[in-house]
């Protein structure tokens, strides 16, 4: 489990067929062969652990066939920067909101544009996620936790402070984008029940 509050901007160093290679600021010693790590939202599980002629940190880390299909990760390429964050350990802080790491599919930023302090994004979701997307509830775009401001239909708005763009990708993020998209668990498992509920009544 993660919490969508991004620790880290990794980079990808190679990229074939599933498997990719990630440099990062964690300490190697910190990190496990088996440990998962959240890569742009996708939960995987890290295969490999070196340390370069920098003493930069580089985990392996594979994608199945079906994580490809329902992420952007078909497209990564060297050089591509990502967010990362640690799974969730025992008394940890919880901040941000529950997050499984299992993107549900791929959102487009529709729209980008100054609002105060913060920037505006505006995102496009698939017609089949876009019902468990809520005014005010929570999403998890490329691995961040974000609070949803408007719905409307298939378009929904978010807004992210300075700080998070600093920290994360965001700040390099345009329109025309693809993000990972994770609906909030709470809708899904309700929305799974209700239709169980009415197919039980009919």
């Amino acid at each position: 489990m993660f919490t969508g509050l991004i620790s880290d901007v990794g980079v990808i160093r190679g990229a074939d067929r599933g498997r990719f290679r990630v440099a990062c600021s964690y300490e190697a010693a910190s990190i496990a062969i088996g440990a998962s790590i959240a890569c742009d939202g996708c939960c995987l599980t890290v295969t490999r652990l070196d340390v370069d002629g920098d003493g930069k940190t580089v985990f392996d880390v594979e994608a199945s066939n079906e994580t490809l299909s329902r992420t952007t990760l078909g497209k990564w390429l060297a050089s591509r920067r990502i967010n990362l964050e640690r799974s969730l350990k025992a008394g940890d802080e919880m901040g941000g909101h529950l997050v499984a790491g299992h993107v549900d599919g791929v959102a487009e930023i529709a729209g980008v544009k100054s609002d105060g302090c913060s920037i505006r994004y505006e995102i496009t979701a698939p017609p089949d996620l876009a019902p468990f997307i809520a005014e005010k509830g929570s999403v998890t775009l490329d691995g961040t936790s974000l609070t949803v401001n408007r719905v409307a239909g298939n378009l929904f708005t978010v807004n992210i402070i300075p700080h998070t763009l600093s920290v994360t990708t965001w700040g390099r993020k345009a329109a025309g984008e693809m993000l990972n998209l994770e609906v909030d668990l709470i809708a899904r498992y309700v929305a799974r029940l209700m239709g169980k509920t009415q197919e039980a009544t009919r």
